[in-house]
């Protein structure tokens, strides 16, 4: 409990003891602790020089009053804190400035080949305290979705995931299964249709932007940490995260989807997927074979939602669905 001040447990229990036995020896503090004797004997010597016991000529000892003495050992940790905050002013301070004048070289790191911006990307991510957030698109040089394994342990540990998704990604086999596995465990996802780069940003520290092939035909990127052009990566995802198109592809339980008809007030959750990849701009073809579909299913399917929502196209039932809630919008 006195950790915080300084006291290890020996110290601690000796002062409990002194408290409800004054003019106690070594010898007799040490049978009632059944503690070693040095061990006692070293407690006693740090609790006298702490003000919390007084020896006497006797070599007997008495527990200052904890108000008086703890007292004053809290009051001097108070004091050093707010020492201590006035330097992490001080040394934030002299870091900006630093940072200010760093050579173009510390503050972007070239890395090439498939090992290395893999062996990048799940460090950024690992690096994370808070949130990470990023553009994905295709194709997928270093590390395919399905194979981020530090976006688990990120979760795990509270780290929030907020991604777009360019929309052509949504016709990469096996993206929606693996979309919607993020979704249920807790990633945001939305829809842009089209996005300028990947990109890969940890908190507002850094940044790994994967850039075209190199002359050797390597695939190379860029590392940033906290810079201006760092800031303005910042800006830029949030401007097409507000901008983009909410992605919910989880049913309501979490169990494998069926392929149940829609029912007489509303749609199933296979529905309300084929509704929010058809609003996220995928063609008809292209949803059916992500959910595996047949198209003439997915026909059938939309032309019964047509009828419960009492409309003629397909554009008065996304405004429908919207409405209703059927599936998320912004």
């Amino acid at each position: 409990m006195l950790d915080v001040l300084g006291l290890d447990p020996t110290d601690e229990s000796v002062y409990r003891a002194l408290l409800g036995w004054p003019n106690s020896t070594t010898t007799m503090l040490s049978d009632l602790l059944a503690a070693p004797h040095p061990d006692v004997d070293k407690a006693l010597s740090r609790l006298v020089e702490w003000g919390l016991a007084i020896r006497s000529t006797g070599e007997q000892f008495t527990a200052t009053p904890p108000a008086m003495a703890l007292g004053a050992l809290i009051s001097r940790h108070r004091d050093r804190l707010r020492t201590a905050e006035q330097a992490l002013v001080s040394f934030a301070e002299q870091h900006r400035a630093a940072m200010t004048g760093r050579d173009i070289n510390d503050l972007i790191e070239v890395v090439t080949g498939v090992d290395a911006i893999r062996h990048r990307f799940l460090q950024v991510q690992q690096a994370a305290c808070t949130q990470v957030r990023s553009f994905i698109t295709a194709p997928f040089v270093a590390v395919p979705p399905e194979q981020n394994s530090a976006e688990p342990a990120a979760i795990g540990r509270g780290v929030r995931f907020r991604a777009v998704l360019d929309r052509a990604v949504l016709a990469e086999p096996g993206i929606v299964a693996d979309a919607i596995a993020s979704l249920r465990n807790g990633v945001q996802l939305r829809v842009a249709d089209q996005l300028p780069m990947k990109l890969v940003l940890a908190d507002a520290d850094l940044g790994l932007v994967p850039l075209t092939l190199t002359p050797a035909g390597e695939p190379g990127a860029v590392l940033l940490h906290r810079s201006g052009l760092l800031d303005a990566l910042d800006a830029l995802f949030e401007t097409v995260w507000h901008n983009a198109y909410p992605l919910n592809l989880t049913s309501n339980d979490g169990e494998p989807e069926t392929v149940a008809e829609s029912g007489p007030h509303g749609p199933t959750d296979l529905d309300r997927r084929i509704l929010t990849l058809l609003l996220a701009g995928l063609t008809d073809q292209t949803a059916a074979a992500q959910l595996g579909l047949s198209p003439r299913t997915l026909h059938r399917r939309l032309r019964n939602l047509m009828d419960i929502a009492g409309v003629q196209t397909r554009m008065q039932l996304g405004g429908y669905a919207t409405r209703r809630g059927w599936v998320d919008s912004h």
